[in-house]
């Protein structure tokens, strides 16, 4: 399974960015899908994630100025982010959890590259 993440860049405090991240691959059942961070000198944590069942998690840090939106059928996620904050700053990561089809099922956890987040005050 791979993933491809898009979006991101610089914007100024207040601004919004939008980030969409496609999986793509092996026939695979999906566990969950959704994002996390890593910043300078920190260690990665979650942003925010969608479970099979559609109920989504978010750090408190986000709650009411991000969104996470997915669609099953695309194997896709997008997280909007509104109201950004310096603080914000990171490497943001997506994340795929599921289950291979076939013969031989396989635990998927799969990660994206990377894109960079960064919000100047």
């Amino acid at each position: 399974v791979q993933l491809q993440a898009s979006g991101g860049g610089l914007v100024q405090a207040g601004g919004s960015l939008r980030l969409s991240c496609a999986a793509s691959g092996t026939s695979f059942s999906m566990n969950g899908m959704g994002w996390y961070r890593r910043a300078p000198g920190k260690q990665r944590e979650l942003v925010a994630f969608v479970d099979q069942g559609g109920s989504t998690n978010y750090a408190d840090s986000v709650k009411g100025r991000f969104t996470l939106s997915g669609d099953d059928a695309k194997n896709t996620v997008a997280l909007q982010m509104n109201s950004l904050k310096p603080e914000d700053t990171a490497v943001y990561y997506c994340n795929l959890r599921g289950r291979t089809r076939g013969p031989r099922p396989e635990n998927v956890n799969a990660w994206g590259m990377g894109t960079q987040v960064t919000v100047s005050s």
